[in-house]
């Protein structure tokens, strides 16, 4: 009875094998291995075999279900079935090219690695020789799959004997996310882009920053609208103004549009007027509008560094009618510190800390629980003040107001860390 167990091998270790019939009469040679990541991105659908037929190399394919699981001292794959035609393509993964010797990231680790080998495991059908499936396991990252590469040819006992020495470093399948250069092929391969889109923008930024232009614009622009814009707020303004600039105006207004506007206006700034206009008259008109006015202002006083996205209500409402705006609230929730409190014509009346309204009763008067000592800065405030403001009163955000006391934005704690690090 055959062992049922899994068999463990390597692409290094099949690249190159020879494929023979039940006749014993040469199929080729394992020239790459198909993933078609549409159907079954943890196994590997079949090889692609080279045979060399009357001076020429000619490319035939062979599902890995018609292939007999090796044994460790086998020098070739056995198969019953006849290879068919092969013809190369885009839509199919292949581990040779687009794998082995490759950068890829490391969504768990958060940092960009190059595949030296990827280790497999040979699934068998039943009880019987007869191959169910080539699973893909981990990446090889170190030296062990290093040497293994460099002995490519060598006795698969040899190979093990000298790799086994070193220590292994992997990364399992599911943890990697693979960098192909062409943003189209990306996404058409259905390259996991959520793994990325589930990591925190600032190691995604990182990770950007790790990586050639090519291959940045190209994990860049497969990005969803949100995270991308997160992103680009994490990574620095040469960067960011490179990542907007490979993009098309539509594609960059619609990732401006969900960025926060005192970020967006500051990165617009950086570009030239053709450029920034081309990006304008592309986003909706009150997200233009919002980016428009703060444009306006100085980058480096409170207009230029605050957000126009903030929590203001009536000065009469209550805690049930703040929790209603709190709901329809568009812009960056995890910004929110605090509710402001504005009376006729807009003006600043109260600040109203978000735990104290979370405690209180639905019924509850906000001018209750309102801080009637308000804190705020002018438009024209420079960043020194700003940050001396931050410091004195230990404050969360910063509302700014106009020579007419009405609350223009706020300055956030995070954007006064962001400047002094710049300084």
């Amino acid at each position: 009875m055959s062992d049922v167990n899994p068999v463990p091998t390597s692409a290094s270790t099949l690249l190159g094998m020879r494929v023979v019939d039940s006749a014993g009469h040469p199929c080729g040679r394992v020239t790459e291995f198909a993933v078609d990541l549409s159907r079954d991105a943890t196994h590997i659908a079949g090889f692609v075999l080279g045979l060399r037929s009357k001076g020429k190399m000619r490319s035939t394919f062979l599902p890995v279900d018609q292939v007999l699981v090796p044994r460790r001292a086998d020098k070739v794959l056995r198969t019953g079935s006849k290879p068919t035609t092969y013809t190369e393509t885009d839509d199919l993964l292949l581990l040779d090219r687009d794998l082995l010797d490759q950068q890829i990231i490391d969504v768990d680790g958060r940092k960009v690695v190059r595949v030296n080998d990827v280790n497999l495991t040979w699934e068998r059908a039943d009880q019987s020789n007869e191959a169910k499936g080539l699973r893909i396991d981990e990446v090889e990252v170190g030296l062990r799959g290093a040497s293994r590469r460099l002995l490519k040819g060598v006795s698969a006992q040899a190979v093990e004997a000298v790799s086994s020495k070193f220590p292994s470093r992997a990364i399992p399948w599911d943890f990697v996310d693979l960098i192909d250069r062409d943003p189209a092929r990306r996404v058409r391969l259905r390259i996991e882009q959520d793994k990325l889109s589930r990591m925190h923008p600032s190691d995604i930024a990182a990770i950007l920053e790790e990586l050639a232009p090519a291959e940045r614009e190209a994990i860049f622009t497969s990005l969803p609208e949100e995270t991308a814009a997160e992103t680009l707020e994490e990574v620095e303004p040469k960067m960011q103004k490179a990542l907007l600039q490979g993009l098309d105006s539509e594609r960059a207004a619609d990732i401006i549009e969900e960025m926060d506007p005192g970020a967006a206006a500051d990165l617009l700034s950086e570009l030239s007027d053709e450029e920034s206009e081309a990006i304008l008259e592309e986003m909706e008109p009150e997200e233009r509008q919002d980016v428009e006015d703060l444009l306006e202002f100085s980058a480096n006083s409170a207009a230029g560094r605050m957000t126009t996205d903030f929590v203001g209500v009536a000065l009469g409402a209550t805690v049930a009618d703040a929790i209603e705006v709190l709901r329809a609230f568009d812009g960056d929730a995890d910004t929110i510190t605090e509710i402001y409190l504005t009376g006729e014509e807009e003006h600043l009346k109260g600040v109203v800390a978000l735990p104290r309204l979370l405690l209180a009763a639905p019924d509850r008067s906000l001018a209750e629980l309102s801080e009637w000592r308000i804190v705020s800065c002018t438009l024209k405030a420079s960043d020194n003040e700003v940050a001396e403001l931050f410091d004195k009163y230990n404050l969360r955000s910063l509302p700014v107001v106009d020579h007419h006391g009405h609350i223009a934005g706020v300055i956030h704690a995070e954007q006064v860390i962001a400047q002094l690090r710049e300084g």
